[in-house]
């Protein structure tokens, strides 16, 4: 059976008024408009749902059920029509996050528990994906947001800077770096790392860095945090190269000694990378906003927005 929604309110309205008059006044129907349409109904159910009396209208045993179906009918279209105004409008949603290793560990998981309380209708699904698969997955619309750092080709990507990180190494107070100002990455290579788990962002960059000296990283350990990390390193396992923010959080609870690195590849930009020419739901610019406004004026002039590594000049004006 398929049944007009207008048909539905209209016996609804004639169940619980008593009358077709009213009910057809109600839903601004003539009133012989209204009887057609409650007869085809009828004729439709293949069953009287109506008792037509001199003062009006009462169910019939079939109408009663009829009567309590339609009702639930209306109420699940009408929770519909407002849950679809709720994503329209950008109140209710799910938000799919791509996210480099420092994004997962370290701020993310402070910023999210207050945007989510803002946001109650709103769900989150955060992954940690190394820096291109990022990239990838917001370009193909695996993700709506990809936070990421250091170069990456954005082709095709809007880059939001929204912070400027600063990797340092860590080390136990009384090691011989930390009588140290600063050191050359070089020079940590053959003291005993502790890491970041295998496929993590920040561990494939290290090593890829390492591995351009010819050079390769010593881990004593590989943990998922970088609280753990420091706590390893305050313990006296091994030396680490962490964010400046999870540093500084460990300094004093781990008695740890912090040495700038001398690299210039230390300083890492941050971007929120979106598609282009895609309007994003409301809740999508409001922790847009948050990431924003929680860094503040960046520690440094971001460098220019990330891009391939070295993209041949014909493949970008390709028409």
């Amino acid at each position: 059976m398929q049944f007009d929604l207008t048909d539905l309110r209209l016996f609804v309205r004639c169940a619980e008024d008593g009358a077709i008059t009213r009910a057809a006044t109600r839903e601004h129907l003539s009133l012989a408009a209204a009887s057609v349409r409650v007869k085809t109904l009828e004729d439709r159910v293949g069953l009287p749902l109506l008792y037509r009396e001199a003062r009006g209208v009462r169910l019939t045993p079939a109408g009663e059920a009829f009567f309590r179906h339609a009702r639930a009918v209306l109420r699940q279209t009408e929770q519909l029509r407002a849950d679809l105004l709720e994503f329209g409008t950008g109140l209710r949603g799910r938000l799919r996050v791509f996210a480099n290793t420092t994004a997962v560990t370290d701020f993310l998981p402070e910023l999210l528990p207050e945007f989510l309380a803002a946001h109650p209708r709103v769900d989150i699904d955060l992954q940690e994906r190394a820096n291109a698969d990022i990239a990838r997955g917001v370009r193909d619309g695996r993700a709506d947001l990809g936070i990421v750092a250091g170069h990456v080709d954005t082709m095709g990507l809007r880059a939001i800077h929204f912070s400027t990180d600063r990797l340092v190494l860590v080390v136990p107070k009384g090691h011989p770096l930390a009588r140290q100002d600063q050191v050359a990455f070089a020079d940590t290579l053959d003291e005993d790392h502790i890491g970041m788990h295998e496929g993590s962002t920040l561990q494939a960059y290290l090593t890829q860095i390492a591995d351009q000296m010819g050079r390769s990283l010593r881990h004593r350990i590989q943990l998922s945090g970088f609280d753990a990390i420091c706590r390893m390193v305050g313990a006296g396992v091994g030396v680490a190269v962490v964010p400046e923010s999870a540093a500084h959080r460990n300094l004093a609870p781990m008695r740890l000694a912090q040495v700038e690195l001398s690299d210039s590849w230390r300083w890492r930009d941050r971007y929120i990378l979106v598609r282009e020419q895609r309007a994003l739901p409301a809740f999508a610019d409001a922790l847009i906003d948050s990431l924003v406004a929680r860094f503040g004026p960046p520690a440094r002039a971001p460098a220019p927005a990330p891009q391939a590594a070295a993209p041949a000049p014909a493949r970008r004006r390709r028409p």
